[in-house]
C-alpha cells in the first residue's frame, strides 16, 4: 500500500540492470523533474566513517574495503550476487539507512513546494521504497541486450554479469507491479518517444497511461 502525500507526488523509477533506467532518469532530470538518486544515496550512507560502512564491514569482513578504507562495491558485489542469503543480509543492513535519507530528501523538496519528485531506485521493491510512491515507472529490456550493456558498463565478465542479473527480480515482476512499463529494445529515438509519453503521463497526473 502506497503512502499518499498531500504536498508532493513521489514517482518510483526502477527496472532491471542494463535496461536503461539511468538514461530515463537523465531524460526526466533534463526536463525539470527533481530526481532522488538512490544509488548516490547508497554511496553517501556507506561513506568512510559511517555507521552503515561499519556494519557492512562487520558482516562481510574488511575484504570489502579498499586500501583507503572506502567501500569496494565490486568486491562486495562479488560476495553477494549469486548468494541469496548474503544479498538479503546486505539489504537488511543498508536499506534502513537509504530509506531514512530518501524520506529526508522528500520532506526537503516538499518544503520547497515541488509538486513531483522522481525516486530513481534500482531496488525500489526490495527496499520497501515502493511504499513511498504514488505511481511506479519501470524500464525493461531483453536479456541479451542487458547482458551486453552490463559487461561493457561495469567491466564484468559474462559470468559476473549473469550473476548480477540473476540476483534481481524477474521482468514479469516489474510488468505486474509498475503502472507504466517502458520496453527499451530499440534505438535511442524509440526510447526518447516512449520517455516523452511517460513524462506526459507523469505531469498530467493520470492513474493509467494513455
Amino acid at each position: 500500500m502506497s503512502i499518499r502525500r498531500k504536498g508532493i507526488e513521489v514517482i518510483g523509477l526502477t527496472g532491471q540492470t542494463g535496461a536503461g533506467k539511468s538514461t530515463a532518469s537523465a531524460y526526466f532530470r533534463e526536463r525539470g523533474c527533481p530526481v532522488i538518486d538512490c544509488d548516490g544515496i547508497s554511496r553517501q550512507v556507506s561513506a568512510p566513517g559511517s555507521r552503515c560502512l561499519a556494519a557492512l564491514t562487520e558482516a562481510f569482513s574488511p575484504a570489502i574495503l579498499t586500501p583507503e578504507r572506502t567501500l569496494n562495491r565490486k568486491a562486495l558485489g562479488g560476495m553477494v550476487f549469486g548468494h541469496p542469503e548474503r544479498l538479503a543480509r546486505l539489504g537488511e543492513i543498508i536499506f534502513p539507512f537509504i530509506l531514512e535519507e530518501i524520506q529526508r530528501r522528500i520532506r526537503s523538496l516538499e518544503r520547497q513546494g515541488e509538486p513531483l519528485v522522481l525516486l530513481d531506485a534500482p531496488t525500489l521493491f526490495e527496499s520497501g521504497a515502493d511504499r513511498l510512491c504514488r505511481r511506479i515507472l519501470a524500464v525493461t529490456a531483453r536479456e541479451e541486450q542487458r547482458l551486453a550493456r552490463i559487461m561493457e558498463r561495469d567491466s564484468l565478465t559474462r559470468e559476473e554479469a549473469l550473476r548480477r542479473m540473476g540476483s534481481q527480480l524477474p521482468q514479469a515482476y516489474f510488468e505486474e507491479h509498475a503502472d507504466f512499463v517502458i520496453e527499451n529494445n530499440g534505438g535511442s529515438g524509440e526510447l526518447a518517444e516512449k520517455l516523452a509519453r511517460a513524462l506526459d503521463w507523469l505531469r498530467e497526473g493520470r492513474d493509467t497511461p494513455a
